[in-house]
């Protein structure tokens, strides 16, 4: 008898929880082009995927009331669900926003493709009329290049887009100036300066005046010593720098002989200065004769002469 009653009364819980009616939601999200009966209702059972309404557009939202929802309800076999209290549903579907900046992100990936734009370079691009934001389709390529003319000796462009559920195709135009970082001082420096990576910066600049003035990477400045004094937030070209000098005017240096094993010194001065491996003038103190020598190493020149001249150095 007891297992009777237990099979009774599982039988009628399993029934039933398999023809529970469905139950109504009072706020529904979706993304596609129409709300279903999973979309709608909770336990929709095997009619979850059954359409209903078509879905507002995207990024919008809409009441649909309960009549409405029993209509439609019953026309895919639906007779009795639980309102749950709702007296209408509101829909709210999707959507990826398409602005101006996603507009000038698409256009610079298409250069990009092209080889116009290359590894360091943006693009800055000015639109002739301004552009709403526009809801699209919320899916993983709401806007695409359908058509792209650019002219690179204006940089004006004309461009056409599609957008994912809109039929027309959208047209923009405007102008793009091309950007490449280039190297500028962080601060005002004299003449002569050994500039180290602190005294450098990156900063973009127009492609344009760029080819023109030249452009000097990192590498060809650090290290390097100001021609000139130069102020703050100046653009770097490669006549900027030169080879520091270890050799200065009127420094008094050291002057070597080196021959086989043997190395003879005197003191000099500078008559004139010079970079590392290059020619300078030097006074020989002792003798007071004027030597061409090489700069060696700071404050020390090397000269090459014939054995019998030493004496006379």
């Amino acid at each position: 008898m007891i297992r009777t009653l237990l099979a009774t009364f599982a039988t009628a819980l399993l029934a039933g929880t398999a023809f529970a009616d469905p139950t109504l939601k009072a706020d529904i999200a979706v993304s596609a082009a129409v709300v279903t009966v999973g979309d709608m209702f909770e336990d929709a059972g095997t009619a979850a995927e059954q359409p209903l309404f078509r879905s507002p557009k995207p990024g919008t939202s809409g009441l649909v009331p309960l009549a409405d929802i029993t209509a439609a309800a019953a026309r895919v076999g639906i007779a009795t669900f639980d309102t749950n209290g709702v007296s209408a549903s509101r829909v709210t579907r999707a959507a990826s926003v398409v602005d101006e900046a996603r507009i000038a992100q698409l256009i610079a990936d298409d250069l990009r493709q092209r080889g116009i734009m290359t590894d360091g370079m943006t693009a800055d691009t000015l639109f002739n009329s301004p552009i709403a934001p526009i809801n699209a389709e919320p899916v993983g390529t709401p806007a695409s290049i359908v058509s792209l003319r650019y002219l690179p000796g204006t940089g004006t462009f004309t461009a056409r887009l599609a957008i994912a559920g809109e039929t027309q195709p959208l047209d923009v135009t405007g102008t793009i100036e091309l950007l490449i970082e280039a190297p500028h001082l962080r601060a005002s420096l004299p003449a002569g300066t050994v500039l180290g990576p602190d005294n450098i910066e990156m900063r973009p600049v127009a492609l344009r005046f760029a080819d023109g003035a030249g452009i000097a990477q990192p590498n060809q400045l650090i290290g390097m010593a100001l021609t000139r004094q130069s102020r703050e937030g100046m653009m770097l070209k490669p006549s900027d720098v030169t080879t520091p000098q270890i050799i200065a005017k009127n420094q008094l240096v050291t002057i070597y002989f080196r021959k086989g094993p043997m190395t003879l010194t005197v003191k000099g001065q500078a008559i004139t200065s010079a970079a590392a491996g290059g020619p300078v003038q030097v006074l020989n103190l002792a003798s007071k004769r004027l030597i061409n020598a090489t700069a060696i190493s700071a404050g020390a020149v090397e000269v090459s002469i014939a054995p019998l001249s030493v004496a006379g150095l």
